[in-house]
């Protein structure tokens, strides 16, 4: 992707431009984003998804002045008529399902994958919403189908009504006000207040971003820092030789302390162990997610990564699902290049090394990689 070329789909910015000017900082409405957008995934389509086991969605109602949430999967014959008016239904990671909606998020990719998330898609009836609230994290709104009315504002009072099954703003001020249409796109950094409602039946694209926060991040590398440190081979055992006897038996030895905390330090010394239990935090796919395990590749002319696939690196390793590998040379350019255009060529192959080609085989029997024809 080239980052410096001006794009429709940012208003005629560069990505370059757009993440310096308004990227965690301020909102930016785009006219057809995509001129002439055709949902890759209509309305029925949408409802056989919310059916399904392992995907996740919601239902949203509000009714007679009162909330309503229910968590899927959602039967069709469960979903109210559709003249019926404010209910929604939300369906989470419809880029996992769906090639065409994986390939809409691929526009985003001038963000760092390590914070693109998801495609959620949101049907609304008329009058449909989910009531005025914040998130943590960035996002592009992008109409699909219909007219919805979106109420933003810089809010200063993020206190949420209680009571309620959903995170709705007490006191919700907007400043700004939007009808977008197939097509439009708006983009709002975290913790811009909105509100969205639907003007007849409508259908909007949600793209959003992962926003760890540093609690949940340190629990994620930590736990994964400490599970290396188990398989640690000739692992020191705490002996205590010189321990006197007690008459207070509840306390906790000092020295027991000092050799707990140098184990702690110790592993957090350990040459990349940080970075290793990083990336393969940020490549570990969600819960839901399973790959369909395949047969050898044998000869393959090109490969291209699984769209539930998530393949990242530094300038160590390669990760990709939640494993890490070194790599060094060519062939971690190759792998590189994979991570960032998601497929190589039967060009990047010819130059891949006999213990590359073996491992993007064994990718391939996981379901991770999938051989494919020259485009």
């Amino acid at each position: 992707m080239d980052i410096q070329q001006p794009s429709p789909l940012l208003a005629g910015l560069s990505p370059a431009q757009f993440m310096q000017r308004h990227w965690h900082k301020k909102p930016l409405l785009v006219r057809q984003a995509i001129p002439g957008f055709k949902p890759p995934v209509g309305r029925a389509a949408l409802f056989e998804l919310a059916a399904r086991e392992e995907v996740e969605s919601r239902f949203i109602q509000h009714l007679d002045g009162r909330w309503r949430l229910r968590h899927g999967p959602l039967a069709r014959r469960s979903l109210p008529p559709l003249g019926t008016r404010e209910w929604t239904v939300l369906v989470q990671g419809v880029d996992l399902h769906n090639e065409a909606v994986h390939a809409l998020l691929q526009q985003f990719r001038f963000v760092p994958q390590a914070r693109l998330d998801d495609l959620m898609i949101s049907y609304a009836s008329d009058g449909g919403g989910v009531g005025p609230h914040f998130d943590s994290y960035d996002v592009f709104l992008l109409q699909a189908h219909g007219r919805r009315r979106w109420r933003i504002g810089r809010q200063k009072n993020f206190a949420l009504r209680d009571g309620l099954p959903l995170k709705i703003l007490e006191q919700f001020e907007p400043e700004e006000e939007y009808v977008l249409e197939p097509g439009d796109m708006l983009y709002l950094p975290p913790r811009w207040a909105h509100d969205g409602i639907a003007e007849g039946e409508c259908m909007t694209y949600s793209i959003g971003f992962r926003s760890p926060n540093r609690a949940d991040l340190a629990h994620e590398v930590l736990l994964r820092m400490a599970d290396a440190a188990v398989d640690e081979e000739d692992s020191p055992i705490y002996r205590d030789p010189r321990q006197p006897a007690v008459s207070a038996s509840g306390a906790i030895p000092q020295e027991l302390q000092t050799f707990a905390r140098d184990a702690v330090r110790r592993a957090l010394e350990e040459p990349l162990a940080l970075e290793r239990a990083l990336g393969e935090a940020l490549t570990e796919p969600k819960p839901n997610v399973w790959f369909e395990p395949s047969a050898s590749a044998g000869m393959m002319e090109c490969v291209v990564l699984d769209r539930r696939t998530r393949m990242m690196y530094d300038a160590r390793h390669v990760f990709i699902n939640g494993e890490s590998y070194r790599a060094a040379g060519r062939d971690a350019t190759l792998m590189q290049r994979l991570a960032d255009q998601r497929r190589l060529d039967a060009r990047d192959l010819a130059r891949a090394s006999d213990a590359a080609l073996e491992l993007l085989s064994s990718w391939c029997e996981a379901g991770w990689v999938h051989a494919s024809s020259p485009a």
